[in-house]
């Protein structure tokens, strides 16, 4: 579907998103199988988010940077999810060119601050564990309320740039984004204007922002494990270790997923494959962060049935 302004003969006013996959047999499955993880996420996420901001014992920097890093996670399953569900029950799923930018906009906002959320919670727990006695502070408010504004700032600052110079792309190949939402790289396919700049901007924010906070998590953990090998008692350093292992699994997930599809030569990258790492920080990443941060956490456990005890008195 394509609008031929007048003296802009590439001028396009919706797309096509091609979804997950295009068989038939797949679509009702695929929609109830989605629509349940969604549920799951928003459950989970917003759940955090209302546990920590009713419990006044989880009113200190880690839950604060956990809320954070929940309310991340609804609003990039809910930028993403909602549109793909349409995918499998509509035969073409159309989103317009400016509601195709907001998507895109909205995406990278999110997936980038998630990025150095983690790398902030990972510097939290270094300072947890290597300084507790300074902990306090260290991470006081002034502190962890410029950690979690400047993971936003950079989110918006990288998503304006990205967003900005996709604005100035020629879109007059085949309007059909061969994805499930609107991402840079498929984008960038149907473009038929020069997209240097774009794909030296996505390997220069793409190794930025997935570098970065990447090696403060791993400085940071390197320190970690450092102090807990120094532990005497076996116990202590075993529910120690415990606890990281959960954190490395989500980062390890995350950004490996993020890596695939961003850091690969364009020859290289198939959209296929890059559809299978985007449903893993997109769709399932979001659901599995409330699970592996919090349900495992005593403090988050005690302040659940602190919770439902209210109610039942109530």
């Amino acid at each position: 579907m394509r609008n031929m302004a007048a003296g802009n003969h590439c001028t396009v006013t919706e797309f096509f998103l091609a979804g997950l996959s295009e068989k038939p047999g797949l679509q009702m499955p695929l929609f109830l199988l989605f629509l349940g993880i969604y549920v799951i996420t928003v459950a989970g996420n917003l759940g955090m988010v209302t546990l920590i901001v009713l419990s006044s014992h989880l009113h200190n920097p880690i839950y604060y940077f956990l809320s954070c890093l929940s309310f991340i996670d609804f609003c990039q399953s809910t930028v993403v999810t909602p549109k793909m569900l349409v995918s499998f029950v509509t035969q073409k799923n159309l989103i317009s060119y400016p509601g195709c930018m907001t998507q895109l906009y909205f995406f990278l906002i999110f997936a980038i601050a998630e990025c150095y959320i983690l790398a902030a919670m990972a510097y939290d727990r270094y300072v947890a564990i290597c300084n507790p006695l300074l902990y306090n502070v260290t991470m006081s408010y002034q502190i962890y309320s410029t950690l979690i504004s400047g993971v936003y700032i950079i989110g918006v600052l990288c998503a304006s740039v990205h967003t900005g110079f996709m604005t100035r792309i020629c879109f007059c190949k085949l309007d059909v984004i061969n994805h499930y939402f609107c991402d840079l790289l498929p984008l960038l396919k149907l473009a038929c204007s020069n997209t240097y700049i774009n794909e030296l901007l996505i390997l220069f924010f793409g190794t930025l922002n997935i570098f970065v906070p990447l090696l403060t998590i791993i400085t940071s953990y390197i320190f970690i494990i450092a102090s807990i090998l120094r532990i005497q008692s076996t116990e202590g350093r075993s529910k120690a270790f415990s606890t990281c292992s959960s954190h490395i699994l989500a980062v390890a997930v995350f950004f490996g997923s993020l890596a695939f599809m961003y850091l690969q030569p364009s020859s290289v990258n198939s959209m296929d494959q890059g559809k299978v790492s985007s449903v893993f920080y997109t769709i399932i990443v979001p659901m599995l962060n409330p699970i592996i941060y919090s349900l495992r956490n005593k403090d988050v456990n005690v302040a659940l049935k602190k919770i439902f005890e209210r109610k039942t008195f109530m």
